[in-house]
């Protein structure tokens, strides 16, 4: 039964790893490829350690495989959101089917003296 259960999860990792080494070459810009990217690779680590974990099936090694799982699901999600707020500040330029840019940043950019006056109030 573990035997099936490492195999599955070894799959499921391998194919989300893919799925992000795809998203990387084949998105249009920046932000889309980082979402790509993050999403799957940190599914697909998390999924190929939980394997480990679950093949070795001791004490020790379950504890540092979960840690692990812990620390890439905390730390990957924000250097995403870090790396993508750096790249919005400056300005690197989105795939051209964007519809719409919500970020305070924009309206800055686009209406200083009424981002002044929010400022004051």
């Amino acid at each position: 039964m573990n035997d099936a259960v490492t195999i599955a999860l070894l799959i499921i990792g391998t194919s989300f790893a893919s799925l992000a080494s795809i998203a990387v070459v084949r998105m249009p810009d920046l932000y889309t490829r980082m979402h790509g990217a993050t999403k799957s690779a940190t599914l697909g680590v998390g999924c190929t350690i939980l394997a480990t974990a679950i093949r070795f099936a001791d004490m020790e090694t379950t504890t540092v495989a979960i840690l692990v799982i812990g620390f890439m699901f905390l730390t990957a999600p924000v250097a995403a959101h870090m790396i993508g707020h750096a790249a919005h500040r400056q300005q690197v330029p989105k795939w051209t089917g964007t519809v719409i840019d919500e970020s305070p940043y924009v309206k800055a950019v686009i209406d200083p003296d009424r981002d002044q006056a929010e400022r004051q109030h």
